[in-house]
């Protein structure tokens, strides 16, 4: 089965304009106390994009207590193998719950990190039909075949009833585990089981899309006493209708923000997805971060890394911010087929053009010091990307290199990808990137005329790296 990026033209216009974007080391999650849920029939439905290890979907039941048997719980999640399934806790997979084992063989197998996914989970046991108690759907496609331990038993309670949250972050049954992903118009319907029909639709080139509440072929959505539904439009950190988790279904229930800052509400969306580092390029060893716009290297060898998005036309802008520099610092562009071996350095062969932060040029091996200047720790590299003229222009805090000129002539009819990496083997450096979808504060914002968030303005006629802009003018 194939799971496209979502993203570029859509007959269902742009009412998606924000994520959230969740990075396990900060601990983030939000969550809600429940009154008197439906234990028995619910819906969860959200679109989400993998950057990490795992992504923790929702998680339904009483806080944990750390005492065995004392309460039921359900989490759902993406496991660190990729794979996506239910984990069962204490007395629920007792209870004949349907657990998924996320970190086994039993459950899809999803890898694609420049992907968004959507997910529809749907509930309801008093169901004759035991196959009909729990549904799961992925980007339209109602699931099946998958191993399972058991499927619910008849008018089975899934979590309690008294005492129980709801979380979206964090597990219940392991408060020590976090997800790593963006996710966007997450809905908690309580007290109906809908189909995949009430959240999305095929659009005419066959692609999975979000729809708007009410617009959907099965209808209107009805929320119930605990329901929301988040869109990520605030910034605030308390449970308000000003908070990152206010409630849009007008329902009033606003989720608790826990280790979550205005920053981490992006316009990368399902409707606009935008360009990351690349997780699956060879050797990369836990070294992404921030929703995979935070790269470290290695100490023990020279590194590059790749954007997810590769580029053959068109001209495009983006900002790379080093937050460590201990040794020497590379940016620019790689092309498409090198080798990405350790100790290989950005600009070290015929595949990449670099700025270095000591001033100079460098491709081939071949570098030139003049006209650029040396740049550190907290400088912002502008690199701007004309391959309709097979160019590139290099700018440090908003001031144009090399008086403005181009850095390089680029080889036609060839793929780049924006890269970065560390030229001095023996130290870390640590570059976060903004493809127009800051991990970094922005103290001025610009767009490109529409899309994304720079702190300097990109040149005339640049776009940033995203699927709107890769439509137009890719």
């Amino acid at each position: 089965m194939v799971f496209p990026i979502v993203g570029g033209n859509q007959s269902t216009g742009d009412f998606i304009t924000n994520s959230l974007r969740l990075n396990d080391d900060d601990s983030p999650s939000l969550s809600l106390d429940l009154s008197s849920p439906n234990t028995d029939k619910f819906t969860l439905s959200m679109w989400v994009k993998r950057t990490g290890a795992r992504t923790q979907l929702g998680s339904l039941g009483k806080r944990l207590t750390g005492e065995a048997g004392d309460n039921r719980s359900i989490d759902i999640e993406q496991g660190s193998t990729g794979r996506l399934g239910i984990s069962a806790y204490n007395g629920v997979a007792d209870s004949n719950v349907a657990a998924y084992n996320s970190n086994t063989g039993e459950g899809p197998l999803l890898t694609d990190t420049s992907a968004w996914y959507h997910f529809v989970y749907a509930f309801d046991t008093g169901q004759g039909t035991a196959g009909n108690r729990f549904k799961w759907y992925i980007n339209g496609v109602l699931q099946s075949g998958y191993n399972t331990t058991t499927t619910p038993s008849q008018n089975a309670d899934l979590f309690d009833s008294s005492g129980s949250i709801i979380r979206i972050g964090k597990a219940i049954n392991n408060e020590s585990r976090f997800g790593d992903m963006y996710i966007a118009q997450y809905y908690y319907v309580d007290g109906q089981q809908y189909d995949h029909t009430y959240f999305g639709e095929f659009n005419d080139n066959g692609v999975w899309v979000p729809v708007e509440n009410g617009k959907g072929a099965g209808g209107a959505i009805t929320f119930g006493t605990n329901g929301f539904y988040l869109e990520f439009k605030q910034t605030g950190t308390s449970a308000n209708a000003s908070g990152i988790g206010a409630d849009t279904s007008g329902n009033g229930k606003h989720l608790t923000p826990a280790n979550l800052a205005a920053i981490d509400i992006t316009t990368d969306t399902p409707q606009n997805n935008f360009a990351t580092w690349n997780p699956l390029d060879p050797n990369r060893d836990n070294d992404l971060s921030e929703g995979n716009t935070q790269y470290v290297s290695p100490t023990s060898a020279r590194e590059q890394i790749r954007s997810t998005f590769g580029l053959t036309s068109g001209k495009w802008y983006w900002e790379t911010k080093p937050t460590t520099a201990n040794g020497g610092l590379s940016v620019g562009v790689l092309k498409e087929n090198v080798s990405m071996t350790l100790d290989d350095s950005l600009g070290k062969d015929d595949y990449g053009w670099a700025y270095d932060s000591d001033g100079s040029s460098r491709h081939n091996n071949s570098s030139t010091s003049s006209g650029f200047d040396t740049y550190t720790t907290n400088d912002i590299i502008g690199v701007a990307l004309d391959l309709d003229n097979h160019e590139i222009f290099f700018y440090k805090n908003g001031t144009a290199q090399n008086s403005g000129n181009k850095a390089f002539d680029l080889d036609t009819g060839e793929t780049y990808f924006a890269a970065c990496g560390s030229n001095s083997n023996g130290s870390t450096e640590t570059f976060q990137v903004n493809f127009g979808n800051a991990p970094f504060s922005i103290s001025s914002g610009n767009t490109d005329g529409k899309y994304g968030n720079f702190e300097y303005a990109p040149p005339s006629g640049y776009y940033a790296l995203c699927t709107k802009r890769l439509a137009e003018f890719g």
